[in-house]
């Protein structure tokens, strides 16, 4: 078997487990933190492009 390759059995057994450790209520928190973090980290990361795009137009003019 292949690492990453998920048969349905599987998933239904992370969801189970997962429902089991956090509950019902937790779980929308859990996203919505996940959610913010990964918008927050693309955000950086464009950040990071469009200033390392600037950075290489400046190196050019001199």
């Amino acid at each position: 078997m292949i690492l990453g390759m998920f048969g349905p059995w599987q998933v239904v057994l992370v969801v189970v487990v997962v429902l089991l450790l956090f509950g019902g209520r937790k779980i929308p928190e859990l996203m919505k933190g996940l959610g913010k973090g990964m918008k927050e980290f693309k955000d950086a990361t464009k950040n990071d492009e469009d200033q390392g795009g600037e950075n290489e137009k400046e190196n050019n003019k001199k």
